[in-house]
């Protein structure tokens, strides 16, 4: 949901705080009540009835309850804080939610064996029409909060700490974005800071924001002591560079604080629901494209003789060996000392199918039954040969950072044109350094925008040789 307010002030009714955790289960229960709606409305349209939820069959009375649940378990993806957010970001994460939702409601009537109990059109209307439902009621709510926001109402007062580059790029990006309802009342220099909070005719305010870089420890510490006795919520915005350097985040070990420079940003619910929506669509698209796969094995043996599929070891995640498949493309032959030659344009060993193969995406199709074994996913860097890794880590910065994620059939730098050979090592950093910009932005709304724009683009590639 959308932010809401701090507190309003109502005649009679005292203190309304709707920043409360109360806030946030209401918030889920008015959530539950438009899915159970929409699942109302859908199955009497489609059977042309008139029941309530709690008449409808058992088998659809559990979706509904589990949706509502499976809703709960993203209480702090969904129900948190949006004020410093825009509307469309907002709906892009509930939409990656409620697709999850929808995976596991799937796997859920699979398991159960009572797929053939729920009607299939029913499921995909009442899955979209739920979307709708919720879009629509976040879109009323962030319309309601701007309103309020233009009476004045519905706003944050905020501190700015530090009069210099960082200080008057804050201030000017919250000029332009009034939709958060974030008021600077104040811009002063560390060193001001005590005397602006002990002026009984200075505002008081709820957020301090202190923009200071990183080696300005006096400043930072002073500013902290000055504030020490203050209930407003604290943020340290630091210069460009330092923000840089911290990366993702920080963790705290041994009671430690610490900044995580280089770690795994796969984890807690956006580790499930990747893992979850991988294993749900790689086992969908074996099913569709089965048929295509034995045609293309049996292509291959009739052409060129067995083996079908060609089988490598690569470095997968955290740079553990995995065995990846491929359709084989090229004539058997055998290379000296462990040496991997790319393929390259007019290369001998590949066949005339293999051509077509390596051109459509085609021979890539057996890497979903890696993604259906854990070992890769659908979006990721794809993983090179043991050799090639051993070699370019010596040459290119971070290179093996690109473990840190599964590997993946698709991924950034593929969409941006960095496919096939990597002959020059111009093309191996560009494309370690798209493989770097995805592993630091990685979220399940950015490998929704490359699986789309890998359909869009089409599968044939120029560089695929």
């Amino acid at each position: 949901m959308t932010d809401r307010p701090e507190q309003f002030h109502f005649a009679g009714r005292g203190v309304l705080r709707l920043s409360s955790p109360l806030t946030r289960y209401a918030a889920l229960l008015m959530d539950f009540a438009l899915v159970c709606l929409a699942g109302m409305v859908v199955y009497n349209v489609y059977h042309n009835t008139r029941l309530w939820p709690t008449e409808l069959p058992l088998s659809y009375q559990l979706l509904l309850v589990s949706a509502g649940a499976l809703l709960g378990f993203f209480i702090d993806t969904l129900y948190r804080s949006w004020r410093l957010q825009n509307l469309l970001h907002m709906l892009r994460v509930l939409l990656m939610v409620w697709l999850g939702v929808m995976a596991i409601e799937v796997i859920g009537l699979f398991l159960s064996k009572t797929a053939t109990d729920v009607s299939r059109a029913w499921f995909l209307i009442w899955g979209v029409s739920s979307y709708l439902l919720l879009c629509i009621e976040r879109v009323v709510v962030y319309l309601w909060l701007r309103g309020l926001r233009r009476k004045g109402l519905n706003f944050k007062t905020v501190l700015v700490v530090g009069i210099n580059s960082i200080g008057a790029q804050v201030i000017e990006k919250l000029s332009h974005a009034n939709f958060t309802g974030m008021k600077v009342i104040g811009h002063v220099e560390p060193q001001e800071v005590v005397n602006y909070m002990n002026m009984p005719q200075h505002q008081q305010p709820q957020e301090v924001w202190i923009c200071l870089p990183l080696s300005d420890v006096k400043g930072i510490q002073s500013s902290l002591q000055a504030l020490n006795q203050s209930v407003a919520s604290i943020r340290l915005v630091p210069d460009w560079f330092s923000s840089k350097l911290m990366g993702h985040g920080l963790s705290e070990e041994l009671g430690m604080p610490m900044v995580d420079l280089s770690y795994s940003p796969v984890s807690g619910a956006t580790w499930f629901i990747k893992e979850l929506v991988d294993r749900v669509l790689a086992a969908i698209i074996l099913v569709l494209v089965s048929p295509l796969m034995l045609l293309i094995a049996l292509a291959i043996y009739l052409t060129m003789g067995g083996p079908v599929l060609f089988k490598q070891i690569r470095n997968g995640w955290n740079g553990k060996l995995i065995r990846i498949y491929k359709f084989r493309t090229m004539k058997v032959h055998h290379e000296l000392n462990g040496q991997v030659t790319q393929a390259q344009k007019d290369d001998e060993r590949v066949t005339a199918l293999g051509a077509f193969l390596r051109k459509t995406s085609l021979d890539e199709l057996p890497q979903f039954y890696n993604v259906l074994q854990g070992r890769m996913s659908i979006v990721g860097p794809r993983p090179h040969v043991v050799a090639h890794n051993e070699y370019y880590r010596q040459m290119v910065p971070r290179y093996m950072l690109r473990h840190k994620v599964k590997p993946g059939i698709t991924g950034w730098a593929q969409i941006n044109g960095f496919r096939g050979e990597t002959d020059t090592l111009d093309k191996m950093e560009k494309r370690v350094e798209l493989d770097l910009y995805y592993i630091e932005r990685m979220s399940l709304w950015l490998d929704l925008k490359i699986i789309v724009l890998t359909v869009v683009k089409g599968f044939v590639n120029r560089n695929a040789y």
